[in-house]
């Protein structure tokens, strides 16, 4: 027989992205990447759970035409419409979600997900404890092989800082990203060390400069842009031996924690909008409702008293982390870290295998 032909919708985020590329790569079937421009009008067709085109600006976008595929792979609500509008050419497609979508859940043959959506447990759902990714070690041994010369000026050793940005009711201001590089700082300057740091698509000009101003210790300071030649992410992750992650993105915390090395978490808010959930309750508490702007407001109240498929609530997954050993909080007495959790990825694999008989 051969394989199944598999279309990896790709989604706006980069982080959703690299879940759908490491997937994929998993399943070692062959795949077409489908990169969609979306129009203005495109959350009417996914709230309406639609199989429909009509958000889709197709000229600007990867082609949607036969031979159509035996799975879809997606993530990102706005490619929902599309993977129904695909199996409608195509009964017999199956189609693999990955994070939380809109529509029922009946309506997807697996979906892949993690704490912070609050999915049920059902025969369709698999959860994983953290989002898939690519950081395999070898890929991250060929980095930091490639970078560590250019590096070997930094006195060792090495810490870190992956940087986030915004995320729902959390903001990242110029003020939290100085209140990271001097924390950062004081670590490794109790070592003698330097710093590897990172931001990211969501991390603000304005943040970026206040972080690297706080800074003083020797470090490498890699601003991301779109259109980078060269990405030293998986270099900082191979070389470092401590990882400080800021807490606002699961995609960097997974990628941290796979490495089996200390993970810190930075919590890019404080007081009461503070991520960190200090009860010891097997779920936190309810998030304060008022946040810094009316969008974060908004996203608090969502989290509190809508349908838990509106919302995220990152804190689950903080709080799991640190109950398994995976990862602690800046501040909190030093412990050895625990191995990485379990090939998340082989699981997935073997499921979306199963839908096929495999």
């Amino acid at each position: 027989m051969s394989p199944p032909r598999v279309w990896v919708v790709q989604s706006p985020h980069s982080g959703d992205n690299t879940q759908l590329r490491a997937l994929a790569a998993g399943l070692g079937w062959p795949s077409e990447v489908k990169q969609l421009v979306y129009r203005n009008w495109e959350p009417l067709a996914r709230l309406l759970s639609l199989a429909s085109l009509a958000g889709v600006d197709r000229a600007r976008s990867s082609p949607l035409a036969p031979p159509w595929p035996d799975l879809i792979i997606c993530s990102g609500r706005a490619a929902e419409a599309v993977a129904f509008w695909i199996r409608r050419q195509k009964p017999s497609c199956r189609i693999v979600f990955l994070g939380t979508p809109w529509a029922a859940h009946r309506h997807f043959d697996l979906i892949i997900t993690t704490p912070q959506y609050r999915l049920p447990q059902a025969r369709n759902i698999l959860h994983n404890l953290l989002p898939l990714h690519d950081a395999t070690p070898n890929l991250l041994a060929d980095a930091a092989a490639r970078w560590q010369g250019r590096l070997a000026h930094l006195p060792l050793p090495l810490t870190a800082v992956l940087v986030g940005g915004r995320s729902g009711p959390y903001l990242m201001t110029p003020e939290a990203a100085a209140r990271l590089g001097r924390a950062a700082s004081d670590i490794a300057a109790a070592e003698g060390g330097a710093l590897l740091v990172t931001t990211s698509a969501r991390t603000s000009e304005a943040a970026a400069a206040a972080l690297l101003a706080a800074i003083g210790v020797p470090c490498h300071l890699h601003r991301w842009t779109k259109a980078a030649d060269e990405n030293p992410f998986h270099a900082f992750l191979g070389l470092a031996s401590r990882i400080i992650v800021t807490a606002d993105s699961v995609s960097m915390m997974a990628e941290a924690v796979s490495t089996g090395k200390p993970v810190l978490l930075f919590d890019i808010e404080h007081g009461r909008y503070a991520m960190r959930a200090e009860d010891s309750a097997p779920q936190p508490a309810p998030i304060g409702w008022r946040g810094r702007s009316l969008d974060t407001t908004l996203f608090r109240l969502l989290i509190n008293h809508a349908p838990a498929r509106f919302s995220r609530d990152l804190r689950i997954v903080h709080r799991q982390l640190v109950a398994a050993g995976h990862a602690q909080w800046i501040g909190a007495p030093q412990q050895a870290p625990v191995p990485p959790p379990g090939d998340e990825l082989a699981r997935a694999v073997a499921r979306i295998r199963s839908l096929f008989g495999l």
